[in-house]
């Protein structure tokens, strides 16, 4: 396997470094340095900033700077920003807030909408099986945004106004300001609202596709093999028809989960969260470049091992897959 995974890996070693050079390259389609330092700014000035980070040499030689800087982990360039902080420093402080929603936010979501889909692909055609699929395509109509204000309200300004006074939480059951850590009551405060978002939103989507995928599971010969067995309904849908629907589930959440770590702009900017999301968004309007630059290729390399990973599970969970 290990030999599987290293061949994999060398396989996107060449994708990656062609990520890299094109996301390099657009970045310094007009010069960073001018766009940071405004029109005000001295040639002195330029020159000394563009010194300093490096973009008065050759293309090549700042390619392989930085690729050196990747694949060693040492982001030590300094934040323009923000000075005195690394983007190593940046990086690591953001690592912990994203994996805060993303993780809880996944696991959930992936395990209602998988129960979801098996209920509504045995009742199907039924009215359990119509309520379930309404409530999906009515819950992925509504945008993101309108999830993020009405929660706001409703779960964070008038719920803990009711709760003002009463209770452990006394009216803070849920914050969207000045971000503290801690686990796990500071959890409860910064993360449970903004992941009860989350779920609610990727609902829609992935009960649709459970639904689908177990609806087609459940026409196979296999499942009608069981069944003339004298298997029960619960074995069918439990051990033969999950068991069977493993490879597009691994897909489904193996491929969500970059998305989940890039989509968390909006939550985490909303609820003042200072994950990974907010710091390249917050770097990209500030025209940071260093942050900007490295937090890209930290995504682009997510996604690579990602589509790496989801091979080597569909392996463990379907013997028929050969890591070959």
């Amino acid at each position: 396997m290990w030999t599987y995974v290293v061949r994999r890996l060398l396989y996107n070693v060449p994708v990656y470094l062609g990520i890299i050079a094109l996301m390099m390259a657009m970045l310094r389609v007009r010069n960073p340095v001018m766009m940071f330092l405004g029109k005000s700014a001295t040639e002195e000035q330029i020159a000394d900033l563009t010194e300093r980070i490096g973009l008065a040499r050759p293309f090549f030689f700042q390619y392989l700077e930085f690729l050196g800087q990747v694949f060693t982990l040492n982001f030590s360039q300094e934040s323009w920003q923000q000075p005195g902080k690394t983007v190593g420093d940046l990086l690591s402080d953001a690592i912990v807030p994203t994996l805060w929603i993303t993780v809880p936010s996944l696991i959930i979501t992936a395990g209602i909408a998988i129960a979801v889909g098996l209920v509504s692909a045995f009742f199907r055609g039924r009215a359990l099986d119509k309520s379930l699929v309404l409530v999906a395509t009515l819950g992925m109509c509504i945008s993101y945004l309108v999830y993020i204000i009405f929660g706001q309200y409703f779960g964070a300004y008038k719920l803990n106004d009711a709760l003002a006074g009463e209770g452990p939480f006394d009216g803070k059951l849920f914050a969207i300001e000045s971000w503290e850590p801690g686990f796990p009551g500071n959890w409860i405060h910064f993360c449970l609202l903004p992941v009860i978002i989350n779920v609610v939103v990727a609902m829609g989507y992935d009960t649709r596709f459970y639904r689908a995928v177990m609806v087609e599971e459940s026409t196979r010969d296999y499942i009608t093999t069981a069944k003339a067995k004298g298997a029960s309904k619960r074995k069918v849908m439990f051990v033969h028809m999950l068991k069977n629907a493993m490879i597009p589930i691994i897909t489904r959440v193996m491929t969500t989960l970059p998305f989940l770590f890039v989509g968390s702009v909006l939550l985490e900017s909303y609820f003042n969260i200072p994950g990974m999301g907010r710091e390249l968004l917050t770097a990209i309007n500030e025209l940071d470049f260093p942050v900007t630059q490295t937090f890209t290729a930290v995504f682009a390399a997510l996604f690579i091992v990602t589509n790496v990973l989801t091979d080597v599970l569909y392996a463990l969970v379907d013997p028929r897959v050969r890591l070959s």
